[in-house]
């Protein structure tokens, strides 16, 4: 394997926002997106970050950083960015200035059938029923 160690970032919407972007809800499948992404590299995925509107500098971001953890953060597309980093612009610039990449993945989206939709649904509003999505 790769040396190259993968930090996958997803963004986590209310659940309230399921039928409108069903993706952006389901952090799963972005984490599988980036999952994918890094596989076809060969790259480690060492660690995977489910975030909404945290802030660019916020140290949950940079620690491993800074221990020199990391090579690439890597996100499904820009819209995951933009949701789950607030202030992905000022985030972009700290990965250049950290000599980080930030790459993503941009592979296609799942389609949501009525049926995704309601697993991701079950997920999501029962795990403390003992239910995980398997």
């Amino acid at each position: 394997m790769n040396s190259v160690r993968v930090t996958a970032i997803a963004c986590l919407m209310p659940l309230s926002e399921l039928d409108e972007d069903p993706f952006l809800v389901d952090d799963r499948s972005q984490h599988d997106m980036c999952k994918q992404w890094a596989a076809a590299r060969d790259y480690h995925l060492t660690c995977q970050l489910s975030l909404h509107q945290l802030r660019a500098d916020h140290s949950a971001l940079w620690s491993d950083v800074e221990e020199g953890l990391v090579d690439v953060f890597v996100t499904p597309n820009r819209r995951a960015l933009e949701n789950a980093i607030d202030g992905a612009d000022e985030f972009t610039a700290r990965c250049a200035a950290a000599g980080v990449r930030l790459e993503t993945a941009d592979l296609d989206e799942p389609v949501y059938t009525l049926a995704m939709k309601s697993h991701v649904h079950r997920r999501l509003s029962m795990p403390t029923a003992g239910y995980n999505g398997c």
